[in-house]
């Protein structure tokens, strides 16, 4: 990837991935795979029953995951990773831009790998061109997410075309090139991308109900109090919320900011609507779909998917 590159920019590339620090001091901590790439590897090892093939092809959906991480905590001025302040909260929003391209970048190059470990000449040219379009989908998703918070309503059906934009189609190239440097077959490497696709969806439903909620499930947080996010659950309250409570929630998300008695009074509302319960069964109904994908697949194959299906459920009771 970059491990033999110099310079300030590989240095804030370090830094955001959690290897160095902002002094650019090596920093002692494990590193945990996040949910997209280990689709990858789940998925070759599953159909070749190794996970070096696809080592590559998991490389480099991290580095395209973790530049969509640092252009959106541009997007939405979040100031803090889960572990450290943002890139652009540290050397500024222009630099910051420059770190995401970068990882662009190299995630695509790092794809090109998988001609070194036996895969196709076609195959990689296959996968290059699979993330190409899958860059595309997280930009065009990326736009509808910003837009809907200038937006007093936004649809069910609005919502599930930009997740599967943001967030499925990532996990969905990620399950293909999977399948692609396993050496599966046309029909197998295109429902690989659909399971990961709906299994994807359904992680990023999980993951607003977490947000929407808080770790005390009072919705105090910092993400909530600035960016009016138009998650899944606040969708749901104001399709079918009273007209009171529907009226409240319009009044509160025209403000600039929102203070803890407007997150209180959102969480209010979003509980006596059944939004959170709705927002997991429907988390839950797409990753079934996605196991429904490998419908004709061996019930090893099915089985081992499952394992994935759980983890992008992880934190639903």
């Amino acid at each position: 990837m970059f491990e033999s590159r110099q310079g300030f920019l590989y240095d804030m590339l370090r830094y955001h991935m959690g290897w160095n620090d902002q002094h650019g001091q090596a920093q002692d901590e494990s590193f945990a795979l996040a949910f997209p790439p280990a689709v990858a590897l789940a998925v070759c090892e599953t159909l070749s029953g190794d996970i070096d093939a696809a080592l590559p092809a998991a490389a480099g959906v991290e580095l395209v995951r973790n530049f969509t991480v640092i252009h959106g905590e541009v997007q939405t001025a979040r100031m803090e990773s889960p572990d450290r302040p943002s890139v652009w909260w540290v050397w500024g929003p222009a630099q910051a831009i420059n770190a995401g391209d970068g990882l662009h970048a190299l995630g695509r190059t790092t794809i090109m790998r998988l001609a070194q470990r036996g895969t196709p000449a076609e195959r990689v040219l296959r996968s290059v061109r699979s993330m190409d379009r899958t860059c595309l989908s997280l930009c065009e998703g990326q736009y509808m997410e910003l837009d809907f918070q200038d937006r007093q309503l936004v649809t069910e059906e609005d919502y599930y075309q930009m997740i599967s934009l943001r967030s499925g189609s990532l996990t969905g190239c990620s399950a293909e090139l999977g399948a692609l440097a396993a050496g599966a077959g046309e029909s197998e490497h295109l429902a690989f991308y659909e399971m990961g696709r709906l299994l994807g969806m359904a992680g990023q439903i999980t993951r607003d109900v977490e947000d929407t909620w808080g770790p005390n499930a009072d919705g105090i947080t910092p993400s909530n109090a600035i960016n009016k996010k138009k998650s899944l659950p606040l969708i749901h309250a104001m399709e079918t919320a009273p007209v009171t409570a529907k009226r409240q929630l319009a009044s509160i998300y025209v403000k600039r900011t929102l203070d803890s008695e407007d997150l209180s009074k959102i969480i209010e509302i979003l509980d006596q609507s059944g939004s959170r319960e709705f927002a997991e069964s429907k988390a839950r109904e797409m990753a079934d779909q996605a196991m429904a994908a490998l419908d004709g697949f061996a019930s090893e194959t099915r089985s081992t998917m499952e394992d994935l299906a759980h983890w992008a459920l992880d934190g639903l009771t």
